[in-house]
């Protein structure tokens, strides 16, 4: 196996980063450099995603941890690899929020794989997670991008 992780803080609290990772992964572009998310079902382990990485062909994940308000990971399978992302929500003393983004690869050729793809893959994560922080900081939710939504369908 393989792994590499990005950790940063920020002052929004846990509920406020974890709705805002709800929301990116129901479909709600946090920013510019956000891949997109296709949700095929309830936002619940189990439940596939379409992810299309920004300049990327669309890949089939699946939920495989929800621990609302603290974990979330999702999973793909990519040429023989198993690609694990976990996001870990860490509660601060004054309010804020630690996260943690880690990206394990797994598989028969993941020690000779993981250290030319895994940088490629996770070179992007300080723009996620300040997109992420920003959002959550903005008070994104997948709640509010529905109601948003409906009321443009009215």
């Amino acid at each position: 196996m393989w792994t590499t992780d990005y950790r940063a803080s920020t002052n929004a609290s846990p509920d406020a980063v974890w709705a805002a990772l709800e929301a990116l992964h129901s479909g709600t572009r946090l920013g510019p450099e956000s891949d997109d998310f296709v949700l095929h079902g309830p936002f619940a382990t189990g439940t596939t995603l379409t992810v299309t990485p920004q300049g990327q062909e669309p890949m089939t994940s699946t939920i495989v941890e929800l621990d609302p308000g603290h974990t979330y990971a999702d999973r793909t399978e990519f040429g023989g690899l198993t690609l694990t992302f976990r996001h870990r929500l860490t509660p601060l003393e004054d309010g804020g929020t630690t996260v943690t983004h880690v990206l394990e690869i797994d598989g028969p050729d993941a020690d000779t794989m993981g250290p030319e793809l895994g940088p490629q893959i996770s070179d992007d994560f300080p723009t996620a997670m300040a997109e992420l922080f920003a959002a959550a900081e903005r008070g994104v939710t997948a709640g509010r991008l529905r109601s948003i939504c409906a009321g443009m369908a009215a």
